[in-house]
């Protein structure tokens, strides 16, 4: 893409909002992009909070964990079902999110896309799991059933959550594998 289409491709009147907020033109358009022209305010709050994180937005390796809830005495082929949906759901929630989001995801792709299958007790604990996550600003996603097999609809099953190793490793480090 060269700097004209890039230049075409943003409007020019939340680009001067941009400028005038002190963010270089070159971000201001790159923001302005990712954020798909929505507002000079969308675009400001991605050059803010997301665009000035390092580079390689994680620092270390990534990871994406996944905590089962035993209590459930799910059958392995159950069990990897809902791994399965708790996989699906995060990527694509984290898809959806923000840009950061994204290049987590590409990098941890490009890093072997490390999953990892961990033992939950039951209910409460998967829920304070995902407290924990959602204080540290980790994405996550919650898999309740939908009741057609082995376990009653709207039983939480799975747990995934995703990040750097040191911040998930606060939430699910001490779990054994499963």
């Amino acid at each position: 893409m060269t700097d004209t289409q890039v230049y075409q491709e943003v409007n020019p009147v939340f680009l001067q909002q941009l400028v005038d907020l002190g963010i270089p033109e070159k971000n201001a358009r790159e923001a302005l992009i990712v954020t798909e022209n929505q507002s000079s305010d969308a675009a400001a709050l991605y050059y803010f909070n997301e665009a000035q994180m390092p580079t390689e937005h994680c620092s270390q390796s990534c990871k994406m964990v996944f905590v089962v809830n035993t209590e459930l005495c799910m059958g392995a082929g159950k069990m990897a079902a809902q791994v399965a949906h708790a996989a699906v759901g995060l990527y694509q929630t984290m898809t959806d999110e923000a840009a950061f989001w994204r290049l987590m995801l590409n990098k941890w792709d490009e890093e072997g896309a490390k999953k990892i299958v961990l033992k939950g007790r039951n209910y409460k604990h998967i829920l304070e799991l995902q407290e924990k996550a959602a204080r540290l600003g980790l994405p996550q996603y919650l898999v309740q059933d939908a009741g057609r097999t082995q376990v009653a609809a709207g039983s939480c099953t799975v747990l995934s959550i995703m990040g750097e190793e040191v911040n998930v490793n606060q939430v699910t480090g001490d779990l054994q594998l499963l």
